[in-house]
């Protein structure tokens, strides 16, 4: 197990900020959630992570259930109360070893397509963070909604920041003297405080976390959010945040990853979940679009986790509820560039798919994923290999 602090590992740490700031700023205006039990349960969750699994790990809220939440106005309570069904399924799952009855039926051929199609995903996403049209700058009807300079002459702001992000990015990437992430960050935060995101509201409030703020959930409101919001997100889970993210972690970190195993990655999201529900977060996973991210931009130890994990903890237990303020210091479209970096370095891993009928497959999880959803493109995706294999169909 390896602890490394350098310049590459914390901007490395920061480079999933892009997925994790607009769902969890989306979750706290509509669904009224408190920003700290969302920041310190995302914080401790990924100091955990990292001394489990003893590699960068991603920590990533559930986007088929943040969506939903969002979309719908879900209140706080019924929230958490899916923060708790989904723990309770995972960790299940995890214990009973039916993963490894289901990595057994899915090919690499199918984790391939999934890992394609959340690539293709994130930077589509990208691209609308920098053009304005994300579901946080629709919700707000704003490009740049935390910034009082919207326009440099006839020129959107959102424009120009992205662009300049962009540049920074693709000049640095490679750089280990100015690591790409860091500086885009740093970027990000200063343009912030030049073109007037609103500072007063920051402040030291130290308080203490409250426990399970809305009480225990009825038995009507568990089966609710668990047929509503947990059947929905379970495909997706297993497909990128336990299959994919198992594959990418042992592509990236070989023997290190020893212990980043299906089962293991499904017991730790039940038991991120039901420390989430207990703190008042949001529902959270792994996912391979996060690992993509953070190896992308220089992290490669757990040192990583416990950077990131220690920042979101400290400033949730010191800024308390303004540290919401602190956090629209960054424009989203510069979270964008970091997103379409991370989906780029994700679509890639198709690379070692060799045969016209494993191509095949990867691209139909995709057009799948891209029509629907990724979790029916990944059950689809399995059905086809499997129709494959039997030799019925021949592309």
């Amino acid at each position: 197990m390896t602890y490394r602090l350098s310049k590459l590992e914390i901007a490395g740490s920061l480079a999933d900020l892009g997925v994790i700031l607009p769902i969890a700023v989306g979750m706290i205006m509509v669904n009224q959630l408190s920003p700290q039990g969302v920041f310190l349960s995302v914080g401790l969750f990924y100091i955990a992570s990292g001394i489990y699994f003893g590699t960068t790990t991603p920590v990533q809220p559930m986007k088929v259930m943040g969506s939903y939440a969002i979309t719908m106005g879900l209140a706080s309570s019924e929230v958490h109360a899916a923060s708790l069904t989904v723990g309770v399924t995972l960790f299940l799952i995890g214990l009973s070893g039916s993963m490894k009855r289901i990595i057994r039926i899915i090919p690499k051929p199918v984790i391939r397509g999934i890992q394609l199609s959340t690539g293709i995903l994130l930077m589509a996403q990208s691209v609308r963070f920098v053009l304005g049209e994300a579901p946080l700058q629709q919700l707000r009807h704003s490009a740049e909604p935390f910034l009082s300079v919207t326009k440099l002459g006839p020129v959107p702001i959102n424009w120009l920041l992205g662009l300049a992000a962009m540049g920074l990015t693709m000049a640095l990437l490679t750089s280990k003297r100015f690591p790409a992430g860091l500086v885009v960050i740093g970027f990000g935060i200063l343009s912030g405080l030049l073109l007037g995101a609103a500072t007063d509201g920051i402040a030291l409030a130290p308080q203490l976390p409250s426990l399970m703020p809305e009480g225990m959930p009825s038995l009507d409101m568990l089966v609710a959010v668990f047929i509503a919001l947990t059947l929905p997100q379970l495909p997706m889970t297993l497909g990128n945040a336990v299959i994919a993210n198992a594959d990418l972690a042992k592509e990236y970190f070989g023997d290190d990853a020893r212990r980043t195993t299906p089962k293991a990655l499904c017991l730790s999201m039940g038991l991120a979940n039901l420390g989430s529900f207990l703190l008042g977060g949001i529902p959270m996973c792994h996912g391979a679009g996060g690992l993509a991210a953070h190896y992308r931009f220089g992290a490669r130890t757990a040192g990583s986790n416990m950077f990131i994990g220690g920042l979101f903890v400290i400033t949730a237990l010191l800024l308390g509820d303004t540290i919401l303020d602190a956090v629209r210091l960054i424009p989203l479209s510069v979270l964008g560039v970091l997103l379409f970096f991370a989906g780029s370095q994700l679509a890639l891993t198709i690379l070692d798919m060799k045969t016209r009928q494993d191509l095949f497959i990867c691209v139909t999880v995709l057009g799948i994923t891209l029509a629907s959803n990724l979790a029916v493109g990944f059950i689809l995706g399995a059905a086809l290999a499997a129709l494959m294999r039997s030799g019925r169909f021949t592309p």
